[in-house]
């Protein structure tokens, strides 16, 4: 026989793919450890988008405050008499100073001094309800006590020109001697030490009728409308969602690197 036989003995390699290994399954902690952090960013970016809608509000109500003060002012009797209408509103009155029932509101500082505040009831004819008018600032060694006598403005009837800031109801209680200065102002208090009714808000006087050159105080500015910090604040808020994400897929990952080389250890 020229040939040889081969014998035929079975192959030791096998053609089939070897199987993978299959990826560890997800354990508990490392699950939460981006879950937890995906949450507090959804509600950091809930925290901003609340504040830009506040801030949407404040713009909105400083157009309001910013039409009164720039629209020309009207006759007190005009004026709503609800509190949230008449803030900040311009309005004239004629009248004339009660200075003998003047009170002091004390610490009203000035460009970094010391003073107080001169508030004056104003009396309309016909009428026994008082005006609480600001008239102005003064400078105060002790932020408290005053000449008064040297910062009266007339005994004649006057024409103001001013705008309105609400007056509370009530508040703390004012120190039981009338000569001492008022720290706060309410309507309690002032009807109090006056002795008769006041109008649920004060005039903060901006000028009058009468042409003085000397001897009177210091008119206080007109606001300054702010439109407050929320929207920094909002920046703040999607900030922290952007780390809480970011530190959460990182975290995961390295939890998850953690596992397979666990699983592959044992």
């Amino acid at each position: 026989m020229g040939e040889t036989m081969r014998l035929g003995y079975p192959s030791c390699k096998s053609d089939a793919p070897l199987p993978t290994p299959s990826a560890p399954p997800v354990r508990l902690r490392t699950l939460l450890g981006l879950l937890i952090p995906l949450a507090c960013a959804a509600l950091f970016v809930r925290l901003g988008v609340w504040q830009l809608a506040r801030h949407q509000e404040r713009a909105a109500f400083n157009a309001g405050l910013a039409d009164r003060l720039i629209a020309p002012p009207v006759s007190l009797d005009e004026v709503p008499r609800d509190s949230a209408a008449l803030r900040w509103r311009r309005v004239t009155v004629t009248g004339r100073f009660r200075y003998d029932r003047e009170q002091v509101l004390a610490s009203r500082a000035s460009e970094g001094s010391p003073g107080v505040h001169l508030l004056t009831p104003f009396v309309r004819q016909g009428t026994d309800t008082a005006v609480a008018v600001i008239r102005g600032w003064v400078y105060s060694a002790d932020a408290s006590s005053v000449d008064r006598t040297q910062w009266q403005e007339g005994d004649t009837t006057l024409t103001l020109s001013g705008y309105l800031i609400p007056l509370a109801d009530s508040g703390a209680t004012p120190p039981g001697d009338p000569a001492r200065p008022l720290r706060s102002v309410h309507r309690a208090a002032l009807a109090s030490r006056i002795g008769v009714p006041v109008l649920p808000f004060q005039l903060v006087m901006t000028s009058d009728s009468a042409p003085r050159a000397t001897g009177v105080p210091k008119r206080l500015p007109l606001p300054i409308i702010d439109a407050g910090p929320h929207r920094s604040y909002a920046a703040q808020w999607f900030s922290f969602a952007a780390i809480a994400v970011a530190g959460g897929v990182l975290l995961f990952r390295r939890n998850r690197a953690a596992d397979a080389a666990a699983a592959r250890a044992s």
